[in-house]
């Protein structure tokens, strides 16, 4: 039989109510009671009920992350990392996969697991701001990914092209001036994919180089075959860069492969600069100087803008947090005999 609240209580020799106290963290505990009470608490092993806990709140305890890809390692990195956040205030995580299609961000949007979630975080790729409007679930969303709405919600993106513009300034740094962007989709302007574009257009424009717009590929979609197959097209019609900044790490890592079978190097031949900085970055034969979202600060935020409100904290109006992130520069960019330990 479990160590029970009670049994708790009589070891610290205080009242059951002293006990819930400390275990629901209230404030109103001096700290040589609860220091007492924990104390007890560790001695015997007490673990709360958490089911019980949230359903005395009318809750089930479970929030629901909704991601496009879990082939993405950024998505599954990320997921980690709301895992670790929800943990901390109690909380389980149901992860759903919309594979970015419409229909199914529609359905998660509109709550039809609603009846065993309190709170929804959702990373859409297609949905619209009019999609969000009509929303008629009431359990808390809050929005995740750079995509740009004007929807009542709280939305925690980091500044894609501030980022963006990081990166190239990076390479025009380092000399060079034939600068291509891997990634691009035609027709949405709302979109990470844009707004990294942007960047990249308003950092050459900044440092006085016309941006070429030869140099911009669009691509099918954002994994390493993406990036291999544009970095083919590029050099196949004889456009052949100095410097690559992709779109995300998997399209850099794919675009590295071409570079490296045609018989050129990286970064000697062509630089190449990423976005994400998965795992994967930091292991290939040559690693990847990429923009680096801090993304515990975004599943931190994520998780405690829902906590907040599923408490019913008074908000006035919908946030947008902006999460830091930074450059990390590795061998892509940096000649090896120049270079020291990747970070």
């Amino acid at each position: 039989m479990g160590v029970s609240l009670k049994d708790v209580a009589q070891r610290a020799g205080v009242s059951i109510k002293t006990v819930s106290n400390v275990v629901n963290n209230y404030q109103h505990v001096t700290p040589k009671m609860r220091a007492k009470v924990q104390q007890a608490i560790d001695e015997l092993g007490y673990r709360p009920n958490l089911t019980a806990r949230h359903l005395r709140k009318g809750r089930t305890g479970i929030i629901a992350l909704a991601v496009p890809e879990f082939g993405n390692p950024y998505f599954a990195e990320l997921a980690g990392e709301v895992v670790d956040a929800a943990a901390r205030h109690d909380y389980t995580v149901l992860v759903d996969h919309t594979a970015g299609q419409r229909e199914k961000e529609l359905l998660v949007c509109q709550g039809f697991r609603s009846h065993v979630i309190d709170g929804l975080i959702l990373s859409p790729i297609h949905l619209e701001t009019e999609d969000l409007m009509a929303r008629t679930e009431t359990a808390p969303l809050v929005l995740l990914g750079e995509r740009e709405y004007e929807a009542p919600y709280d939305h925690i993106a980091i500044d894609n092209v501030a980022a963006a513009r990081e990166a190239v300034a990076h390479l025009i740094a380092l000399g060079h001036r034939r600068i291509a962007f891997l990634g691009s989709r035609t027709g949405q302007e709302r979109q990470p994919a844009h707004l990294r574009l942007r960047g990249w257009r308003e950092e050459l424009a900044a440092s006085g180089i016309t941006p070429d717009e030869s140099l911009v590929v669009v691509t099918d979609g954002y994994g390493r075959e993406d990036g291999a197959a544009a970095m083919a097209s590029l050099l196949d019609r004889g456009e052949r860069p100095d410097a690559v900044f992709a779109y995300n790490d998997l399209i850099a890592i794919g675009a590295m492969r071409t570079i490296t079978e045609r018989g050129l190097t990286v970064p000697d031949d062509i630089a190449v600069v990423g976005f994400d900085d998965i795992e994967e970055s930091r292991y290939g034969a040559t690693t990847l100087t990429t923009i680096a979202p801090d993304k515990t600060a975004i599943a931190r935020l994520a998780v405690d803008s829902l906590v907040e409100r599923l408490a019913g904290t008074p908000v006035a109006e919908p946030r947008r947090p902006r999460p830091g992130y930074r450059l990390v520069v590795r061998e892509s960019t940096t000649p090896r005999e120049a270079s020291g330990p990747a970070s």
